[in-house]
């Protein structure tokens, strides 16, 4: 594909129309491989989103799509990004810093859960309830919320966009969708696809903005019905607390994440070594997900920490648009913030590998060294807390009751995986580890069809698979006297 040109000013997309903020207020979106401006967008205020709301609000209470119908334009949308994959791509390169080659995996994943769950649509119904009380029919339906606000993170733009979009709009809900303020040409893009699809005027929005003005009006905002987020565990509580405040939205959150990767001595070790530098460095760090408190059996410790460092020493870094295995961290601000716990980490453990900033050729973007740290203390800042980037943290275990309790030593709870040959251990160690989601023998396996969401600290509420239809939809319950 020919070079892509991107305007030097975007619009947002409000009651089907592209606009600007109505104070021509705008931000700069930043290429993180090169610090350069690749375009602008409004910074969407209070009077944006009020707009954006009677839109969606309006486009709710006129709604006359069946249920099918929806089904064939979430399949619409799906055929649209098949066709537009690889300009999703250079534009997630762009301003995510992700390696194209790997940001094909994230438009895939989008078009599989469009059709998922567009198969959705038809099948949301509720139930013909007996009862002990004579003469009375008692059923209940599943109904859209209505106006549902969508906030996603910057690590996995588009990806996450649709992780929201596709069941809210399978429901029957009307959508306002922020994307990260660092990263919303994709977001931008998807709403030129939905429009593209034939959903009606105001059906779909996508405001730009940061969340501090933006993300807090739509959080605050009387009209909207529900708030489903992705980002920081922080952050997730100030949204709690402003939905709490407004009108007792409904909330769902995926936060943060500190997830253990515990390698057994009976494990395959040669697949593990292949596995570890993946899950530990992916996307150069910036997933909460990722494997970041690695904990080995003692008995393999030696192998597989020198099989890990072998495996870094040979990834590949580089802007994202020439495919390299790691491309920049998102912004300054996140290299600086990764870069002072790599600072504490000199500090308060061993240093095994990198640790520093990338200068050279890539001196002008966001670049950091992938970096390993070893240790035998849990209470450690860069073990207990999220730095997201390419940081792992390594320690030694001895026997199965000591990583349980290690394990579990987390405010987190999003992740884990473990590796044996041994299916009953397997088993047992993973019913008793706290967190929404537990691989064996893998790591970072999804599915459309799979529910994903946090324990603790790390978010309420369940993404994809059919508990996500749970979340856009409300139950009532009808009784009628015969």
């Amino acid at each position: 594909m020919e070079k892509i040109i991107i305007p030097s000013r975007l619009q947002m997309l409000i009651g089907g129309e592209w606009v600007d903020a109505n104070n021509k207020d705008s931000l700069s979106v930043i290429n993180p491989a090169n610090a350069q401006e690749i375009t602008t967008v409004p910074l969407a205020a209070k009077e944006d989103i009020d707009i954006a709301v009677d839109s969606a609000q309006q486009a709710f209470e006129n709604d006359t799509l069946t249920p099918a119908e929806r089904g064939q334009l979430l399949h619409k949308v799906a055929d649209l990004l098949e066709r537009d994959k690889e300009y999703l791509m250079h534009l997630e390169s762009l301003d995510n810093g992700k390696p194209f080659d790997k940001a094909a995996y994230d438009v895939d994943s989008c078009i599989h859960h469009f059709r998922y769950y567009a198969g959705w649509t038809t099948k949301i119904h509720g139930d013909q309830i007996p009862v002990s009380s004579p003469n009375k029919l008692v059923y209940t339906r599943k109904e859209p919320l209505g106006v549902v606000g969508l906030i996603v993170p910057w690590n996995f733009p588009l990806m996450m966009s649709v992780w929201k979009v596709a069941p809210a709009l399978a429901c029957g809900n009307t959508c306002i969708l922020k994307p990260a303020e660092q990263t919303p040409l994709t977001a931008l893009h998807l709403g030129k696809l939905i429009m593209e699809a034939g959903f009606p005027k105001g059906y779909f929005n996508v405001v730009t903005g940061t969340g501090a003005i933006t993300g807090e009006a739509i959080t605050r905002h009387q009209k909207v019905a529900k708030i489903s987020f992705t980002g920081s565990t922080d952050v997730g509580k100030k949204i709690m607390v402003a939905a709490a405040e407004s009108n007792l939205k409904k909330v769902s959150l995926e936060l943060g994440g500190k997830s253990p990767n515990i390698v057994f001595d009976d494990a395959d070790i040669d697949q593990v070594i292949e596995s570890v530098v993946w899950s530990s460095f992916y996307n150069s760090g910036q997933e909460c997900t990722l494997g970041s408190r690695l904990y080995i059996h003692e008995k393999v410790y030696d192998q597989v920490l020198k099989g890990l460092i072998d495996k870094t020493s040979q990834l590949s870094i580089g802007k994202g648009i020439d495919s390299p295995d790691l491309g920049p961290l998102i912004s300054e601000t996140q290299m600086n913030r990764v870069l002072n716990y790599i600072e504490l980490g000199k500090k308060e453990a061993k240093l095994e590998f990198g640790g520093h900033r990338l200068e050279g050729d890539l001196k002008e973007g966001y670049f950091v060294s992938p970096t390993i740290f070893s240790h035998q203390n849990d209470d450690l800042k860069i073990v207990q807390e999220e730095i997201f980037g390419p940081v792992v943290v390594v320690s030694s275990f001895k026997d199965e009751e000591e990583i349980i309790q290690r394990a579990n030593h987390s405010i987190f709870g999003l992740a884990a995986a473990l590796w044996t040959k041994d299916v009953s251990k397997a088993h047992r160690v993973a019913h008793q580890i706290q967190s929404g989601t537990v691989w064996i023998n893998g790591y970072d396996m999804f599915d459309p069809s799979v529910p994903f969401g946090g324990y603790k600290q790390s978010g309420n509420g369940r993404e994809m698979g059919k508990s996500a239809i749970d979340l856009y939809t409300q139950e009532k319950a009808v009784w009628l006297s015969l």
